[in-house]
């Protein structure tokens, strides 16, 4: 993290020895076939590039002998347990900006051309050969008229041939071109070329400042219908509407009033001005769902006994982004005020993903029935001794 994150790029040589796919091309294929999950098809053709979004029914990819196309599956850790665990060994960064791991098959000469990325990214190969071409590009100009955003004077000034165990990690807006190369496997069968990102968030000012905004907004809206109403129609020295009672008539109408632009002013600084609203704001962005992922109710009941008895433990779904602050808890998009042993034990379950039954006994009867609602929302999982993880 000193040296290399957001500063240059690190190859690893075998950072995961012996590291086998998660999934086979079959299970690969058969998640982009479903609607739920984010899939691309790009090829590149003679007369240029060619991008498709899925879901894709079973023979609506190319065969398997043809070059050059590439299959892209977004959010793989939230469909299968084994790319999720994976997901957690890069949580050295905060989870605020781990995003998600993206599965990549190409067919040999396969690639999404050379491009840059506005986030850092972990590119770890999981099978068969890919080689990298990577630079910093000061020229960012990109090739018109393609679906793809493809860099129009591309000038690598690295090469590096990844096998199935290497990772190279690349820093936001660092140019890179990856390209399948045939190779064979230790059967001495041709080897699928599969690459693993391990993708960051890196949201912007302007979107942040909007989402922040909106959310501030509604925290002030919500404060002002429970408040009671004054005759003067003011909630927290601010009217709740414009008034201009002194204002007199005008000659020039199309002018936009002073008063009403100090009004508008001053709401914005009423919204800004609760660190605590802020911080809530930012929680509940950081932890809201995407818009694929959704969640179903669990077969299982929930049993407050079986939690506070020692009879099971609990654990986060892997869809479920659970994040703190000093003062408030944030899941899947919502906030709880914490403080005590109770804001301890569920900052525990945010960076442990998981309480042991031992744990559990230790919750109140107020965090317990918190974690029955998390359950019956589909958020989290009761695990019985002996069962299976």
């Amino acid at each position: 993290m000193r040296r290399y994150w957001q500063k240059k790029p690190l190859l690893v040589r075998q950072a995961i020895p012996g590291f086998q796919p998660l999934l086979s091309r079959a299970a690969l294929f058969k998640l982009a076939g479903r609607e739920q999950v984010e899939s691309r098809l790009i090829v590149q053709q003679t007369k240029g590039w060619r991008m498709k979004q899925g879901p894709f029914a079973p023979r609506g990819l190319p065969p398997l002998n043809q070059q050059g196309w590439t299959l892209l599956v977004q959010g793989v850790d939230t469909h299968d347990a084994g790319a999720h665990a994976l997901l957690q060994q890069f949580r050295f960064v905060a989870d605020a900006r781990l995003d998600d791991l993206m599965i990549s098959f190409a067919t040999t000469g396969g690639g999404v051309g050379p491009h840059f990325d506005s986030y850092d990214v972990f590119l770890l190969q999981a099978s068969g050969r890919r080689r990298w071409k990577i630079g910093r590009q000061r020229d960012l100009a990109l090739q018109p008229g393609v679906p793809l955003k493809i860099l129009q004077n591309f000038e690598p000034e690295e090469e590096f041939v990844l096998e199935a165990g290497d990772m190279l990690y690349l820093p936001p807006r660092y140019a890179h071109d990856g390209i399948a190369e045939a190779a064979l496997g230790n059967d001495d069968k041709a080897a699928e070329c599969m690459t693993y990102s391990i993708g960051f968030r890196a949201p912007g000012r302007s979107e942040l400042a909007v989402e922040m905004l909106r959310r501030l907004a509604e925290f002030t809206e919500d404060e002002e219908e429970a408040a009671p109403t004054e005759a003067s129609g003011r909630a927290g020295g601010l009217p709740r509407a414009y008034r201009d009672p002194g204002e007199s008539a005008t000659a020039t109408p199309a002018a936009l009033p002073a008063a009403l632009a100090a009004f508008a002013e001053q709401a914005v600084r009423e919204a800004l001005k609760d660190p605590l609203a802020i911080g809530c704001a930012l929680g509940e962005y950081m932890t809201g769902p995407k818009p694929t992922v959704w969640f179903e109710a669990p077969l299982q009941a929930w049993h407050a006994d079986l939690a506070t008895t020692g009879q099971s433990s609990i654990q986060l779904d892997p869809r479920t982004r659970m994040m703190y602050d000093r003062a408030h808890v944030f899941i899947n998009g919502e906030s709880y005020r914490g403080k005590g042993a109770d804001a301890t034990l569920m900052h525990r379950l945010a960076d442990q993903r998981a309480l042991s039954a031992r744990e559990l006994r230790k919750a109140s009867a107020s965090a317990i029935a918190l974690l029955a609602d998390w359950h019956d929302a589909g958020w989290l999982a009761k695990v019985l001794p002996g069962a299976d993880h």
